[in-house]
């Protein structure tokens, strides 16, 4: 008899649903995908957790243990559904490099910054105020990024892989903007990310979901290989290869 996977309510863009997805990726846990809209949320979703944002992840066999829960078998956090994830495999040793006050630097004062710099009609405030303050927040990725390949060291790790979509976020909301700021490390540190399969892998267009839909798996396909894994060159800044594992 085969065992049910969980089950991944998810939304592609959403940054917090997108690290969720790496750490399952990079855990090689299977799931059923089910891509929601977020103005239109299926009850499925809302019954797994009335909160009703993403990522949602609700397990096939019961209570889940060492993280908070909503009912039995949910994780509707997407640093505890990482966690999760990691704890079932981690084969890169990601769970080594979580830097718990780094990531909290990013889902508190740089979220609030981003937000309101993607979108100040929303908020009725200067965008430029919020992408100065959240530039500021970039300079300290700057300075890690400048003394070694990724944020906790030689190797890509779950810090990186929680914040890199926020960053990717920020960026897009302005390219031309971004690119012309003085943070190479964190240009070449983006660009991996964004070249790599590991974030083709995540970023696949999924059909939105709805009750007797066909199940869609993920990953879809083998696993894939994170960014440590291309050779990228290295910003003219310290002139470092970029590392890869085993190296």
């Amino acid at each position: 008899m085969t065992t049910p996977s969980p089950v991944l309510y998810s939304f592609r863009r959403c940054p917090y649903a997108m690290r969720a997805r790496l750490a399952l990726l990079a855990s090689g846990t299977v799931c059923t995908l089910r891509e929601v809209k977020l103005s239109a949320k299926p009850q499925e979703l809302l019954d797994a957790s009335p909160k009703g944002t993403v990522p949602v992840l609700v397990l096939p066999d019961g209570p889940v243990i060492g993280g908070p829960v909503i009912g039995s078998g949910v994780i509707d956090e997407s640093l505890d559904i990482m966690r999760w994830a990691l704890t079932q495999a981690d084969p890169d040793h990601w769970l080594a490099g979580e830097d718990a006050a780094l990531i909290a630097a990013n889902d508190g004062p740089f979220k609030h910054h981003l937000d309101r710099y993607k979108y100040p009609h929303r908020y009725d405030v200067d965008p430029l105020e919020h992408r100065a303050a959240g530039v500021a927040h970039l300079e300290l990725l700057e300075a890690r990024l400048a003394a070694s390949p990724f944020l906790c060291g030689p190797h890509w790790t779950m810090t990186d892989a929680a914040l890199a979509p926020f960053v990717r976020q920020f960026a897009e909301t302005d390219r031309a903007c971004f690119d012309a700021l003085p943070l190479p490390a964190v240009q070449r540190w983006l660009a991996a990310f964004l070249a790599s399969p590991m974030f083709a892998a995540i970023m696949v267009r999924w059909p939105v979901w709805q009750a007797g839909d066909a199940e869609v798996l993920f990953p879809g396909g083998s696993q894939s290989p994170t960014p440590d894994e291309k050779p990228i060159p290295s910003p003219p800044s310290n002139g470092r290869p970029y590392a890869r594992h085993g190296s």
